[in-house]
């Protein structure tokens, strides 16, 4: 082979062409699991923008204001930590599901599989299953052709409108969006969002589909990292159903000298990522069981056990014990486990509630006329409740220090950031130390849990 027909090669490899795939409709209970994840999901994401709670949208992301609301809790960017570890429990999530059973994300809860689902049920329910689009678009244009063509690719853009549209319903309140979009007023980035997030929505499940999943996914590169040999994986039974072959439905498989394998080619046809399950786990498999619903279909057919195609281990399949739960599941059970209880408990603790101390940097202390020795500093309050508090300030933990401010008791707005300037006066023989740690405390005189103690550092002469 000459260094051209390599590089032909290589590249055919590496950018084959795509070839339009028509999965076939599958019913059976993995089915049945994944149009339930596709209905919740789907239903919390265009529903939950409507949803109201005291006068306000439930869930909005207000990010000019940057405030995340989520029902009676409000988030502010100082509540960052709440959302870190969020992130880390939903990667110990993915990594526990992956290690227990594949790539259940994918094949149920992934955005780009749930959208999908939905773009092939609106091509189903114009242009027909299977056979009729495959014929349709062999077929030469006609009037029909045309009309279908153009009711699919109508309502998928509308779709895809409503879906950016709904997008940004979660982070502008949805009611005044409609209002603004319905007389035109929307601002550029509210404008922008809607039509880029509706072209993302038409592009990668309308035409890209299993394009995504095979090549811009990165999940499918690394996904082998997280498997062992006890993993759930969805594996063809080659034992059982080689050498494959077909058959009438009365003919006994042992008599011909063949498996239980009729080589329907079912398992390809309802494939989303076009692959035979036949040759092995693949890393274009998103794991979303459709092989093995209508494998098991044909199983009763035939009248042969079900399981040809079945979530299964290496273990198993090479004749060895499966130990599905095993130290690592356990391992990512506890860690998760842990870390849910501690973020339910940190939110559970939270104090609407933040002050700063920042002392001035400009001189280490200052000495009165009285020989009295004094600190400034710069309170920064923050009142991150949804109500306007008056808060009384105090100070601890250095016997004989004085507060001075111009006020004690302070108002504060829902959601304002409030500086107060306050020295801190003390007579130097009370002082042990050069550096001392003196508490500053907030506290609402009208909602006592409203508290918060945050450390200083008070500085003096030398002893």
């Amino acid at each position: 082979m000459s260094e051209q027909d390599q590089t032909v090669k290589v590249e055919d490899e590496f950018y084959a062409k795509r070839k339009k795939l028509y999965p076939r409709e599958v019913h059976g209970i993995f089915a049945s699991l994944r149009l339930t994840g596709v209905v919740v999901l789907l239903g919390l994401y265009y529903l939950m923008p409507w949803v109201q709670w005291n006068g306000r949208q439930a869930v909005l992301f207000d990010l000019p204001d940057r405030k995340f609301y989520i029902f009676d809790l409000v988030l502010w960017p100082q509540d960052f930590f709440y959302l870190a570890m969020l992130l880390i429990i939903a990667a110990l999530a993915l990594f526990f599901f992956t290690a227990l059973a594949g790539r259940l994300w994918c094949g149920y809860a992934c955005p780009q599989t749930v959208w999908t689902e939905v773009f092939m049920w609106i091509d189903r329910k114009i242009e027909g299953d299977r056979p009729k689009a495959m014929k349709l678009d062999k077929s030469p244009w006609t009037a029909q052709k045309v009309v279908k063509k153009s009711l699919k690719h109508v309502t998928w853009i509308l779709f895809s409108l409503y879906t950016g549209y709904t997008f940004v319903g979660w982070f502008t309140p949805i009611d005044e969006l409609s209002i603004r979009l319905f007389n035109f007023e929307t601002g550029p980035w509210e404008t922008f969002w809607v039509f880029f997030y509706g072209f993302a929505t038409y592009l990668n499940a309308g035409w890209m589909r299993e394009q995504v999943c095979i090549y811009m996914c990165p999940y499918a590169r690394f996904q082998s990292a997280m498997f062992d040999k006890d993993t759930l994986i969805i594996s063809y039974d080659e034992q059982r159903g080689e050498p494959r072959g077909s058959r009438k439905k009365d003919v006994d498989p042992d008599k011909v000298g063949l498996g239980d394998c009729i080589d329907c080619t079912m398992c390809v046809q309802v494939c989303p990522t076009g692959i035979d399950i036949r040759d092995g786990l693949q890393y274009q498999c998103i794991g979303c069981a459709a092989c093995v619903d209508v494998c098991n279909s044909v199983m009763d057919k035939m009248g042969y056990e079900r399981g040809l195609v079945r979530y299964t281990t290496e273990h198993a399949v090479q004749g060895g014990k499966t130990r599905v739960l095993r130290t690592r599941i356990w391992v990512y059970a506890a860690l998760l486990l842990v870390l849910l209880a501690g973020l339910i408990y940190a939110i559970s603790q939270r104090v609407p509630l933040e002050l700063d101390v920042i002392r001035d940097r400009n001189s280490l202390y200052e000495t009165t006329d009285t020989g009295m020795v004094e600190n400034i500093y710069t309170l920064k309050l923050i009142n991150m409740d949804e109500a306007p508090h008056t808060y009384r300030i105090d100070i601890a933990g250095l016997n004989g220090a004085q507060l001075i401010a111009r006020e004690t008791e302070v108002d504060v707005a829902a959601g304002d950031v409030l500086e107060i300037p306050v020295r801190v006066r003390i007579d130097p023989y009370e002082l042990n130390r050069t550096s001392t740690e003196i508490q500053f405390g907030v506290q609402a005189l009208d909602a006592p849990e409203l508290n918060v103690m945050q450390t200083g550092r008070f500085v003096g002469p030398a002893r």
